[in-house]
């Protein structure tokens, strides 16, 4: 049976775009189609889609709006479109707070350069989405962490089988794309830890689909003059990443930024990687520096790269790294948190009941390179605890 997906826009020849290329997928089954919010929710009442794009900016009722509406009142996985541009990215940000999954630039030669690559991207991260679990049983309020020390295993939601057809372990080099892996993991989930008394020198944090309100969870629990310095790395675009920085930094206790080459690391401050570039660490000159790069290299799928930020704290800090990877697609982190568990390092993940995606901290768990799972409402708690 195909996907169902209900398309947003109030241009009919975006809308027609969008519709000719998911139904070039014959796992996918555009079903209707509504040109402002409003008539959004209406179909998505009558349609019942696993997946929704929707646009920004419209007419009667625009996206933001009606992400709010749909949350509260039939919860669907929506993909937003959005223009690359600090505007754009303030307002994709309030789309994703307000219960959006996922973003794709609106203008199809930013998403990828060959087009073909563009229309694949477009429909693998549809596909992927609606095998998600409703997001109704996930979706949890900003709340204090719960006092419980540990729960079991969530119990496991009747998915659909992945299409045939569908990618089965090759990076699409997008924001955060890579097709779900099949592996049945049953990890210890826990809600507190008991402080280990190992020594740390920072905390390092990866995440894609979902990472945004992921991220301002964990880090708006942290307290102001946080004793560790904080390495970010969240797949998005070159001109997201500051309006995201800087949303953080007005939400949370802690100072954070985004990263800038020759930025003196400094306790207490969490370094967001640039999109579209590298972020690492260099200490050729005494004291840790961030260094930013142009990369282009062909081996590495993301932009900025988990792995390449993890394996360059594993020069500077080994072992006394906290990593922690967050919900998201692919298995990007898996490799860097390799690197630094075979140092000493500690690895968490975030639990699949509280993951939009649970690609990244899946391929962290079936490894065997993280220690528990974690509820996002309960990671900022725990880290305070063991640091």
């Amino acid at each position: 049976m195909a996907f169902k997906v209900l398309v947003v826009d109030d241009s009919s020849f975006y809308r027609r775009r969008v519709k000719d290329i998911l139904n070039e997928d014959r796992s996918l089954d555009v079903v209707g189609e509504a040109k402002n919010g409003r008539e959004a929710i209406e179909l998505i009442k009558k349609l019942r889609p696993d997946v929704v794009t929707m646009d920004v900016e419209m007419p009667v009722m625009d996206g933001i709006s009606a992400v709010r509406r749909i949350m509260d009142e039939c919860p669907v996985p929506v993909i937003m479109f959005s223009s690359l541009t600090h505007q754009g990215a303030k307002a994709t940000l309030d789309a994703l707070d307000a219960g959006a999954v996922d973003f794709l630039p609106k203008r199809f030669e930013e998403i990828a350069k060959d087009r073909s690559d563009a229309a694949t991207i477009l429909r693998t991260k549809v596909r992927l989405l609606a095998r998600r679990t409703p997001l109704s049983t996930q979706r949890r309020p900003l709340t204090t962490p719960s006092s419980i020390t540990s729960r079991r295993p969530a119990p496991s939601t009747p998915t659909r089988t992945l299409p045939t057809n569908a990618p089965k372990a090759s990076f699409l080099r997008s924001s955060s794309l890579l097709a779900g892996r099949s592996e049945q993991v049953e990890p210890q989930v826990v809600s507190q830890v008991r402080r280990s008394g190992k020594r740390y020198r920072c905390l390092a944090i990866g995440a894609s689909t979902g990472g945004p309100v992921a991220l301002q969870k964990v880090l708006s629990v942290l307290p102001e003059g946080f004793a560790y310095p904080i390495f970010l790395v969240q797949h998005m675009p070159g001109t997201f990443t500051k309006a995201f920085a800087e949303r953080l930094n007005q939400h949370c206790k802690i100072r954070i930024k985004e990263a800038e080459h020759g930025d003196v690391v400094q306790n207490g401050w969490a370094y967001l990687a640039p999109g579209g570039k590298q972020m690492t660490v260099d200490k050729s000159s005494g004291q840790p520096k961030i260094v930013i790069t142009e990369s282009d290299a062909s081996d590495i799928g993301y932009k900025p790269s988990v792995d390449t930020t993890f394996n360059s704290l594993s020069k500077i800090y080994g072992g006394d790294t906290l990593a922690i990877i967050l919900t998201g697609m692919g298995a990007d982190g898996r490799e860097g948190c390799r690197t630094l568990k075979g140092l000493g390092a500690k690895v968490w993940a975030q639990d699949q009941a509280s993951s939009v995606v649970y690609g990244m901290p899946q391929a962290v768990t079936v490894d065997k390179l993280a220690e528990v799972n974690i509820n996002i409402d309960d990671i900022g708690s725990c880290i305070i605890t063991e640091m």
